[in-house]
């Protein structure tokens, strides 16, 4: 028999409420300071996670900040100074590693949002943030979650890009009038 759509919601919410209780207070840090530090910040993902990042580029761009997303054709040279912020939830991303090594060559710092620090991907990284959150790295045990495949690091990384937002709107001394102020009017 299924699950009724509130029985499932309650299971993911509850699964979410976990993977935050498992974040450290102090896991966004140190990507906090390398962005308010960078010149030029770029990011990038794949798939969901890639539209999850996309959505915390535009959020930047809303506090001011000269962010781009890789992929766009204004993406800016890369060097030091700057910041490549990579999203590798099952940490292992092969065109982010290719990412990843153009812009080190040149100078600029790395950072890596995943579930699996131990992987290849974030192994690369200056700056490493970890969500303790199921991808597909680990879907298959008993114990998974709710959500199928990636959804939950996916959805929590989103969050945590919001929660972000919030402490570095308050250390540019931003507000909600001066974010919506840069909101695009071509809609």
């Amino acid at each position: 028999m299924t699950s009724s759509l509130s029985a499932l919601g309650q299971q993911a919410l509850h699964e979410l409420s976990d993977v935050f209780k498992n974040v450290k207070d102090n896991a966004t840090d140190d990507l906090i300071e390398a962005i308010l530090s960078a010149r030029h910040i770029a990011v990038y993902g794949c798939g969901r996670e890639g539209l999850a990042i996309k959505g915390f580029a535009m959020r930047l761009f809303h506090l001011g900040l000269d962010v781009h997303v890789l992929g766009d054709m204004t993406v800016p040279h890369f060097g030091k100074g700057d910041l490549l912020i990579v999203t590798s939830g099952t940490g292992h991303l092969n065109s982010g590693e290719a990412f990843i090594n153009v812009a080190r060559a040149d100078g600029a710092r790395i950072a890596v949002i995943t579930s699996q620090p131990g992987s290849s991907t974030p192994k690369m990284a200056d700056i490493l943030t970890v969500i303790p959150a199921q991808t597909m790295a680990n879907d298959q045990s008993a114990k998974a979650a709710v959500l199928p495949m990636g959804s939950m690091f996916e959805i929590a990384e989103t969050i945590l890009f919001e929660l972000m937002i919030l402490r570095l709107r308050e250390r540019l001394g931003e507000t909600a009038d001066t974010m919506r102020a840069r909101h695009t009017n071509l809609e």
